[in-house]
């Protein structure tokens, strides 16, 4: 078993808070991201679960076993670095070997971990080779190949594709997702990628400011936003927003936005009557919203400002009522620069958030 509990963890570095009181369990086996913006902690947390950067106070347990002061060598871990950290004057055989080398292992078992490990990564034809005459994603190869060799119950990764081209990115990420599939470790995977986010985590946790905002299986994230930060942070493009007024009325509330009155959902209608100003913020993805050619029941027109083709859809910017928006169209939909067209906003589709919060007051 290598469940990873932390709780209450700590760190600072001078005035500089890097991780927040932060408490999360990590499930044997199960594969988190840590996902946020340069400087949100997500590396110091990481660090702090492999023993390279201690944490000032809070406890860290894998498997059971309080690892919170251990040195990194007790710990049963392997980590993979984002700057691949392979030794230049080793062979490939020798780099994926040196772990185990040091840790006294026989060199039938040796030999056997490095060759399994090569052939996973399919890089058995360069175990002769050095550094110095393979590609960037050949490196990478072989730095994850040392990891899987060590057989340890918790694998960290930071940042481990983004030297690579983006074409090379995407060919690794499914790769290593397959692999980690059929690995029995948990896995710690760190990225400000949200893409490599969704689509390999089990789980996501988005971070800020040396805190957790969401923690969740990576369509919730998407779909239902904990608070603003993660939905502007989550989705390309961004999830857009727009400032509403409220206006109580008997039956409930409606809400005033870029020049259009909305009814919330009957699940919202108490949360934001009971919201203490008359303020509401309006979020909503570009790929939720429909598009008219014409007007019709409950629909906002808007101008068209620009037209962005991205093969499977096309982005468009418009603009309504001091708002800029973005709203995403099938090619095959007919628009142009300064076109108006009619936005409809499913009320399903909306999310409510309280401006004095920023929290999100309703997830269905």
């Amino acid at each position: 078993m290598a469940e990873i509990r932390i709780e209450r963890v700590n760190k600072r570095f001078g005035d500089k808070v890097a991780v927040r009181d932060i408490s999360i369990t990590i499930s044997d086996r199960e594969f988190l991201v840590l996902l946020g913006p340069s400087g949100c902690g997500k590396t110091t947390l990481l660090r702090a679960i492999a023993g390279l950067g201690m944490a000032d106070s809070g406890r860290i347990t894998i498997g059971g076993q309080d690892v919170t002061y251990l040195p990194p060598g007790q710990r049963q871990i392997s980590m993979v670095f984002q700057s691949y950290a392979i030794f230049p004057h080793m062979t490939v055989r020798e780099n994926i070997g040196f772990g185990l080398q040091m840790n006294k292992v026989d060199k039938a078992e040796t030999k056997r971990r490095v060759t399994s490990a090569a052939e996973l990564l399919h890089i058995e034809d360069l175990l002769d080779r050095r550094p110095s005459a393979m590609s960037g994603g050949q490196r990478q190869r072989v730095a994850v190949a040392r990891a899987l060799a060590m057989k340890a119950r918790v694998l960290l990764m930071d940042e481990p594709l983004s030297n690579l081209d983006a074409l090379l990115r995407l060919e690794m990420r499914a790769e290593l997702k397959r692999l980690l599939a059929d690995v029995d470790a948990t896995t710690v995977y760190v990225t400000h990628d949200q893409i490599e986010a969704l689509s390999m985590g089990d789980r996501v946790a988005v971070m800020r400011d040396g805190e957790i905002q969401q923690c969740d299986a990576p369509n919730v994230v998407y779909e239902s936003p904990s608070n603003r930060f993660v939905g502007s942070f989550i989705g390309n493009p961004p999830m857009n927003f727009l400032e509403g007024t409220i206006r109580r009325t008997g039956d409930g509330v409606v809400v005033a936005a870029a020049q259009h009155d909305f009814s919330p959902v009957p699940e919202v209608q108490p949360l934001i009557r009971a919201l203490s100003g008359d303020r509401v913020t309006l979020g909503i993805r570009a790929e939720n919203m429909e598009t008219l050619p014409e007007p019709g029941p409950d629909t906002v027109a808007v101008r068209v400002e620009v037209i962005e083709p991205l093969g499977a859809q096309n982005l468009l910017t418009v603009y309504v009522g001091g708002h800029r928006l973005k709203v995403s169209t099938h090619p095959s939909v007919p628009v142009t620069i300064d076109q108006e067209l009619h936005i409809r906003f499913p009320a399903a589709q909306i999310r409510w958030i309280d401006p004095a919060t920023d929290k999100v007051l309703y997830t269905p």
